[in-house]
């Protein structure tokens, strides 16, 4: 009795392990099937303010980008943030130009001094203290977006009609 007990218990722990594994990595069920099962959920209804909006703002910003394309930067660039004459950490950022139709060569001709322009700029915010702190706040980064933008299109010429931050990230530096 005793040496079918341990195989039985084991049993029962394995099964109840692999069912609570099973259920937690789960993917959560996708809207469309949600409504599927509960058609009196969530559903879309017009008298809601925030669904009779939803297609008109689409709709804006399908015309604001309209006749525009993206030139992305091809490397990422890496600024030092530095205090007490000590790299404290780095920011590291994915850059995209917003150019008008049919100017992105333009900007890839460019890519060179572009890209030291842009260094620039964001050596001088890092020395203002822009990437300190809460270096994501809206206003900040529409700061260093618009310090950028008055830069490309000061140096580069036009066609650009903005400058976007695709990807930012900061690594406190040990030590």
């Amino acid at each position: 009795m005793k040496k079918l007990l341990l195989p039985l218990i084991l049993l029962v722990l394995g099964t109840g392990g692999g069912i609570a594994a099973g259920l937690f990595l789960v993917s959560p069920p996708e809207k469309e099937e949600m409504l599927a099962e509960n058609p009196c959920g969530d559903t879309p209804d017009a008298d809601r303010p925030e669904q009779a909006e939803a297609p008109e703002a689409e709709e804006e910003g399908a015309a604001m980008t309209e006749g525009r394309e993206y030139a992305r930067l091809n490397n990422q660039f890496v600024v030092p943030v530095v205090h007490n004459d000590k790299v404290s950490s780095l920011v590291v950022l994915s850059l995209s130009v917003e150019v008008e139709a049919g100017t992105k060569e333009n900007v890839f001709s460019h890519e060179p001094r572009l890209r030291d322009l842009f260094l620039q700029v964001l050596f001088d915010h890092a020395n203002m203290g822009g990437f300190d702190g809460a270096f994501t706040t809206s206003s900040n980064m529409r700061l260093l977006r618009d310090a950028l933008r008055r830069t490309a299109t000061r140096n580069v010429g036009g066609g650009i009609t903005d400058v976007l931050i695709i990807d930012i990230v900061r690594q406190d530096v040990a030590g």
